[in-house]
């Protein structure tokens, strides 16, 4: 079993169609899939909001390279170019976790580094799984330990992704 939490986001072209290309992809795969939220981008550097949310997929034959694989071709297949880090994209798909897997890799670090302190993958992943936890915390005491100022910057959409 290869069970693994996705952020997939987006910020420039058609925003809902990036992220329902990526919905549209993984349907056989997904066991839960959390509302949309509008975010506001997260470091540096000057851009528009986000629509972000959370994919948890489960494939018996995919492993952790093969979910960083497989989003970084749906990234490519909306034209994501990769000029300033944390720039604005077209499409941004991140491992987050992979189920019992833990990895310094400088290519694939799990659990995702900073996923702790991103309201933006917190909030939808709490609603897409109220009992998760990252590295033995409870998700919703990360959200709770969040700034205030964060957690309401992170708004739902009442639309919601389609699975095919």
């Amino acid at each position: 079993m290869s069970r693994a939490v996705l952020s997939i986001g987006s910020n420039i072209g058609d925003r809902w169609e990036h992220l329902q290309s990526v919905v549209n992809d993984l349907a056989p795969h997904i066991v839960s899939l959390s509302p949309v939220y509008r975010t506001p981008p997260w470091g540096p550097v000057e851009q528009d909001d986000f629509l972000n949310a959370i994919v948890i997929v489960d494939a018996p034959r995919v492993d952790a390279r093969g979910w960083l694989a497989r989003g970084q071709e749906l990234e490519n297949a909306a034209e994501r170019v990769r000029e300033v880090r944390w720039g604005p994209r077209t499409l941004d798909v991140d491992v987050v976790t992979v189920q019992h897997v833990v990895s310094d890799d400088p290519v694939l670090t799990l659990p995702h580094p900073r996923a702790h302190e991103r309201a933006f993958v917190l909030i939808p992943w709490l609603a897409a799984d109220p009992s998760a936890s990252l590295a033995g915390t409870p998700v919703a005491e990360l959200v709770a330990a969040l700034p205030a100022d964060e957690r309401e910057a992170v708004t739902v959409i009442e639309q919601r992704l389609e699975l095919p």
